[in-house]
């Protein structure tokens, strides 16, 4: 089942299982994060996947909900096609692809702050947990929400990368761009040193480290992902640390592109049954 709702003039699409709506669970509500030049439309093979696997789960002491929408200059809210290419059409690539996925975490942690409130205002049911999953630029946003916003605590990163430098720079390089401005502002350099989940504390064992607590799976192809290779993101994800109350798995998919198989699907639906 499906319900739109707005929430500040951003359409919202929330996703249930047929007894959703005769059930008093308390609520794991799951973000599924679309990828670059797409729509949160394209994730429908996720959402139907998860929402037929939990209808199956007559013992789960929880419901779960799949929440999309349009990440920002995609989809309904597209207001300038050549900002989502690449560097080869898009002197600002690096530039528009880190805004996209840094403003698209912001909405996740905006929709936190209020979705309950318009889904439940007599407080008839609870979210009790957050969850965020997502494919290539919605795999980047999803590492992005995990480092800035405590509330997330189950996150599935697919052909996406934590650290934005890493990926970005040998693109650039590769189309003959130098890491310096103007393709590269010093103050968006600034930003991302900053901001990047890379730039956290993330191999601390001490409360400063965003991760600890987090329950993540990381899905990512392997050498034959050129668009997002696992070298983009293996160090950071071998070196995370988070702490002995959260889990980390990380599978990589051999001979796999930048693309979501069956297979990656079926280890994220997995991953997140086991939080019902």
């Amino acid at each position: 089942m499906k319900q739109t709702i707005v929430i500040a003039g951003l359409q919202v699409h929330i996703h249930t299982t047929d007894d959703h709506a005769t059930s008093s669970r308390p609520i794991l509500a799951l973000f599924a994060l679309h990828g670059r030049l797409e729509s949160s439309e394209r994730m429908q093979d996720l959402i139907s996947a998860m929402l037929e696997s939990a209808g199956k789960q007559d013992q789960r002491s929880r419901d779960l909900i799949v929440v999309t929408f349009d990440q920002r200059n995609h989809g309904s809210r597209l207001q300038d096609l050549n900002a989502n290419e690449d560097f080869k059409q898009n002197a600002r690539h690096a530039i528009d692809m880190w805004t996209i996925q840094s403003g698209t975490a912001q909405d996740v942690s905006f929709l936190i702050d209020y979705l309950e409130a318009y889904l439940f205002p007599l407080g008839e049911r609870t979210i009790v947990e957050w969850g965020v999953a997502g494919r290539s630029l919605g795999g980047h946003s999803a590492w992005m929400v995990a480092a800035a916003d405590p509330r997330v605590r189950v996150v599935i990163p697919m052909i996406g990368s934590p650290d934005y430098l890493e990926l970005i720079e040998p693109r650039a390089k590769s189309n003959g761009i130098a890491v310096a401005a103007p393709h590269f502002p010093d103050s968006l350099l600034k930003v991302i040193r900053s901001k990047s989940p890379a730039a956290l504390p993330y191999t601390s064992k001490e409360p400063e480290n965003p991760f600890l607590g987090k329950r993540i799976l990381v899905l990512s192809g392997g050498a034959a992902d050129k668009l997002v290779p696992w070298a983009a993101s293996q160090t950071f994800v071998e070196e995370l640390e988070v702490g002995p109350t959260g889990s980390k798995e990380y599978i990589v998919f051999e001979g796999v592109g930048h693309a979501v198989p069956p297979e990656m699907l079926s280890a994220a639906v997995d991953f997140v049954m086991k939080a019902l």
